[in-house]
């Protein structure tokens, strides 16, 4: 049971950073899209040869995916830019939906109000979960529609779309970690450092892991090992594994969030 009221507060709280993070994921589609030419893509390839092999590989671009419009998209904007700025969101969000509430008083007002706290943690989870969605949602139809009017039928929209769920199960993974924190600390502080400090250090395992053979086994203690466009566009036999193990990520640390909420002690 959630509470409408609570729900429309939340997500209105929301709405506009989501709307910042939705415009600048979609500039970058925008941008990413028009550079994508067939016919030149030789010329993009030796520009890309011009910058050191370890940039390269730290930003998880795959110049060899580049052969078709929903590969180019997967090595560029999906390889970097789908991981950073929701997790930026996320991160924010995340620790607005519980952790900032409990320190700034505000979690007292909800909860004098005839309004049980399993109501309250749901409700808040929801909004973050949707938010997730709405932005992924976009992006992914963005994409279809500057896609079909710039090189009408060049992009293959079954892979597309599956690349674009595995982006969302992996935001609901990162969400679902910053939630966990926000349920289970009363500072903001302790939220984001966990909330927070967990996703960026593993967008920071990553891209060491491209910088060197030697570290390329960190990029598998990392969360974001288990999203590789490449590997879905190619239809490879982990893909499926791989979300199903992201969506049980998400459902397990927003259970065990709601649960620690509902039963720590709170400095009401």
């Amino acid at each position: 049971m959630l509470s409408g009221p609570l729900f429309r507060k939340t997500f209105k709280s929301q709405l506009k950073m989501l709307v910042i993070f939705a415009a600048i994921m979609a500039m970058y589609m925008g941008v990413e899209i028009s550079m994508f030419n067939p016919d030149s893509m030789d010329g993009i390839k030796e520009m890309m040869d011009m910058l050191p092999q370890q940039m390269i590989n730290a930003m998880n671009l795959d110049v060899g995916a580049e052969t078709s419009l929903v590969g180019f998209l997967g090595s560029y904007f999906y390889g970097f830019i789908v991981i950073m700025v929701p997790m930026i969101f996320n991160i924010i969000a995340s620790n607005n939906a519980a952790a900032k509430l409990v320190d700034s008083g505000a979690m007292a007002c909800l909860l004098s109000a005839p309004n049980s706290r399993t109501k309250v943690i749901a409700t808040q989870a929801a909004a973050l979960i949707l938010s997730n969605i709405l932005l992924m949602a976009f992006v992914t139809v963005m994409g279809i529609a500057v896609s079909q009017a710039l090189f009408p039928g060049d992009l293959d929209i079954r892979a597309f779309l599956l690349v674009n769920a595995g982006a969302l199960l992996m935001q609901l993974a990162v969400s679902a970690i910053g939630f966990f924190a926000s349920c289970l600390f009363n500072e903001s502080r302790l939220s984001l450092a966990l909330g927070g400090g967990l996703p960026v250090l593993f967008l920071v395992l990553m891209m060491l892991s491209g910088v060197s053979e030697d570290l390329d086994v960190v990029r598998y203690t990392t969360l974001y090992s288990l999203f590789d466009p490449a590997e879905i566009i190619a239809g490879g036999d982990t893909v499926g594994l791989c979300m199903a193990a992201l969506a049980a990520v998400s459902v397990v640390l927003y259970t065990l969030g709601i649960l620690i909420f509902r039963r720590k002690d709170l400095p009401l």
